[in-house]
């Protein structure tokens, strides 16, 4: 991730009106030029309105190899919803 914010799902609602970040003004929003290039890629279009889950900050330095083994990594904070449990996914 590149967002300052380290934001997962899309831009926060500091997007300036030409498209920059709101704390790096001088410099793109990486979330605005994510969407403009999945525009382009017609098999991945669908992918970005995939909703990530939260960062579980509690895992930062930690191995990520043994967090996937251990399922450390499956973690999602009381009253996340995805959206897949209507699909009969989650």
């Amino acid at each position: 991730m590149r967002c300052p914010k380290s934001l997962r799902n899309g831009p926060c609602g500091g997007v300036l009106q030409n498209g920059n970040c709101e704390v790096l003004p001088d410099e793109p929003c990486v979330w605005v030029q994510a969407w403009e290039g999945s525009r382009r890629l017609p098999l991945w279009r669908d992918h970005m309105e995939h909703i990530q889950k939260p960062v579980d900050w509690r895992l930062q330095e930690t191995s990520s190899w043994e967090n996937l083994l251990t399922g450390r990594d499956r973690h999602a904070p009381s009253g996340w919803n995805s959206g897949r449990e209507e699909d009969g996914e989650g």
